[in-house]
């Protein structure tokens, strides 16, 4: 099943995502809490574990002393790497965190979180959110869509994400253009709420609990692929 983009009138994307892919025609069976919390503690656990191990790793050269010419070296590892997991802590918190007690969400702090997570990856992100507020569901889906579209550049390029109003909806987009884009299997699974039966878990694990997200505030997700491109668009109430 297809369904068409969303209308030219937008200024939501360009053309070329002809036709976005859909949910299974038949609801795939969910996955347990507890799995879910499993796989989402084991990735996060390996986007912190980097940073932080690097960390211990700056002051252990800063304490051997054999190692006085690489000092200068070593605190710059360590504030680089202190300054990914702060990032990464802040925009998790948001992105993942049910602690999160605000019910809106100033669009201006929501760059600032993607772009920290942005200033560590290969890719670049394009901020083309309109509305200066969103509540819960549409900001917690806009990082997790924007996190996604940096995966799915692995040699770089550019995300842009967008995101307006429609009526009583939030209508985003998160459009990933550059050479080998792609969305690995793992991933289209997740994002049709399907279960983990291959490949890595923490790209699953995402695109899963985005799906889980817009589902439960009763929105929609979907995403297009073509050569060196790939499109996420999802729907929450506004």
């Amino acid at each position: 099943m297809t369904d068409t983009p969303t209308s030219p009138a937008t200024p939501l994307g360009s053309a070329w995502p002809q036709r976005f892919g859909t949910e299974p025609a038949v609801a795939p069976e969910p996955v347990s809490a507890a799995d879910l919390a499993s796989q989402l503690s084991a990735r996060l656990c390996h986007d912190f574990v980097s940073p932080a191990s690097a960390i211990v790793s700056g002051l252990d050269l800063l304490e051997d002393p054999t190692a006085a010419d690489m000092r200068d070296d070593a605190m710059n590892l360590i504030a680089a790497s202190a300054k990914k997991l702060v990032a990464l802590l802040s925009f998790s918190r948001v992105a993942f965190g049910s602690s999160v007690s605000a019910e809106s969400f100033d669009t201006r702090e929501l760059e600032k979180l993607a772009q920290g997570v942005y200033e560590h990856v290969r890719p670049s992100l394009v901020w083309r959110v309109a509305p200066p507020v969103l509540s819960k569901a549409p900001a917690r889906a806009l990082l997790n869509l924007a996190q996604i579209a940096a995966t799915a550049l692995p040699t770089g390029g550019a995300a842009t994400l967008s995101a307006v109003i429609q009526g009583e909806e939030v209508v985003m987009l998160a459009e990933a253009e550059g050479a080998r884009a792609r969305l690995r299997p793992e991933v289209i699974s997740g994002l049709r709420g399907e279960k983990l039966e291959g490949g890595l878990g923490g790209h699953w694990v995402q695109a899963y609990f985005l799906h889980q997200l817009l589902k439960a505030a009763g929105g929609k997700l979907d995403y297009a692929v073509a050569e060196d491109r790939v499109a996420l668009r999802a729907r929450a109430p506004a």
